[in-house]
């Protein structure tokens, strides 16, 4: 008995431990940290850090080295005249020049003087890091909104659940107390099965409101970036969560676009524009760059090539090397023109983009301000229905209401129900869209 207590303390603890517990706010940390999304944008900023690095060696000394080994299966022969050696003049000697195999290893140092893009090239790596820095911020903002979506949507089908197995205790009863009075002659049987129509469409929403309560928790946890096996508990309901997202100065925050995280991306594209300009007018500049070579070079009949009797020549050469653009039949100021229409294109989007927030702004504080109006009323309208519900019940069961009017007052009554649940799920949406739309 104290080994069966004992295993059975070990399992509640183990599952203790293994569930998390995750209030609103606790979940957007989490993801803000762990979603894939998340990570996906860190991998991203590590790359242009990266990208960037790469971009500032191009101006940074270079060193290369190269091998050349040939073995000549057969030596090219070559014809010079014969009277060279004597012969008669009109004829001409074959000859094989060099040795059968030949080494050859180099060393060459090249430095960047000046070069237009490279500059260009520079400013820009600087730009891709920020564009992915501000991706990053986004999907942070991004991810805040999904999680509260996410988690609005278990908290209702939890809601839902509660509601809908009250509903069906209470049905079950009064089929049962109609049931009685059929059975003594009060009521007919018309009445019993219209009680169990009702039943039976409640017990097949239950059941499809189960499934998507475990499809709604098991997205929460994708959008965490958690395994959809994770176990987690949801320490707020949607009670708590209407009071806290009520706000009416919120309202009246004023909006700032300056801040606003698709405004700077937006500029940041406009910065990208203009670099694309100057990265073009670069190639009418000339680039300049310079090199010292060291080489060694051994010939031998045989692969002797690291015995010590080897006989090796060294080399070496210093060069500067200057290319100048001189005509190129218009080709790059076709390329400067059009990158000068896309930077208009680009101020147009500018424009249009703070229009669009402003806008956006409007329509989210449209959007919270019903959502706020609208679950005053939903909750008038089921606390209104359960009235005329219970009133129908009543009358019912003194014999001088009908089942069919019954039915009608308790469908209306889980409708109403439905209706506030999604009308405080929607305040919850509505307020995160709203504080995405100012920038908080």
């Amino acid at each position: 008995m104290k080994k069966l207590f004992f295993i059975l303390f070990v399992v509640l603890t183990y599952n203790s431990f293994a569930q998390q517990n995750f209030s609103l706010e606790e979940a957007i940390r989490y993801a803000q940290k762990n979603a894939y999304a998340i990570k996906n944008a860190k991998i991203d900023i590590d790359k242009a850090i990266k990208r960037k690095w790469e971009t500032t060696t191009m101006g940074l000394p270079q060193i290369n080295a190269k091998v050349d080994y040939q073995n000549f299966i057969k030596q090219p022969v070559s014809l010079i005249p014969a009277q060279f050696f004597g012969g008669m003049p009109g004829e001409f000697a074959e000859v094989s020049f060099g040795t059968k195999q030949n080494l050859k290893t180099s060393a060459t140092l090249s430095q960047l003087i000046f070069d237009g893009s490279y500059i260009v090239g520079l400013q820009s790596a600087k730009v891709y890091l920020t564009i992915s820095k501000l991706a990053e911020e986004k999907t942070q903002k991004s991810i805040k909104e999904a999680v509260i979506l996410a988690y609005g949507n278990v908290l209702l089908s939890k809601e839902s659940l509660a509601i809908l197995k009250e509903n069906i205790s209470l049905l079950e009863k009064s089929i049962n107390d109609t049931q009685k009075i059929y059975e003594n002659g009060f009521a007919e049987e018309q009445d019993v099965e219209q009680l169990q129509i009702t039943l039976s469409n409640l017990k097949n929403q239950l059941q499809k409101t189960e499934s998507l309560y475990e499809i709604a928790k098991k997205m929460l946890s994708i959008t965490m970036g958690l395994s959809i096996d994770e176990k987690i508990k949801l320490t707020d309901n949607l009670e708590n969560l209407v009071q806290k997202n009520t706000s009416l100065e919120l309202l009246n925050t004023p909006f700032t676009i300056d801040n606003h995280i698709d405004y700077k991306m937006e500029l940041n594209n406009l910065k990208a524009k203009e670099l694309f300009i100057k990265l073009e007018k670069s190639k009418y500049l000339p680039s300049v760059f310079t090199f010292v070579n060291y080489g060694l070079t051994a010939n031998n009949e045989k692969f002797k090539f690291f015995n010590k009797e080897q006989k090796w020549y060294d080399s070496s050469i210093f060069g500067v090397s200057i290319k100048i653009p001189i005509f190129t039949s218009f080709k790059t100021n076709a390329r400067v023109q059009q990158a000068k229409m896309d930077l208009e294109k680009e101020k147009n989007n500018l424009t249009q983009i703070q229009e669009k927030l402003k806008l956006q702004v409007e329509k989210a504080k449209t959007d919270y301000n019903f959502a706020l109006a609208n679950f005053q009323n939903a909750k008038k309208r089921m606390l209104l229905a359960k009235r005329i519900e219970n009133k129908e019940k009543i009358k019912f069961f003194e014999g001088v209401g009908s089942s069919f009017t019954l039915t009608q007052a308790q469908q209306q009554l889980y409708s109403t129900q439905q209706n506030y649940l999604q009308a405080i799920v929607k305040i919850i949406e509505s307020k995160a869209k709203l504080e995405t739309a100012l920038n908080l």
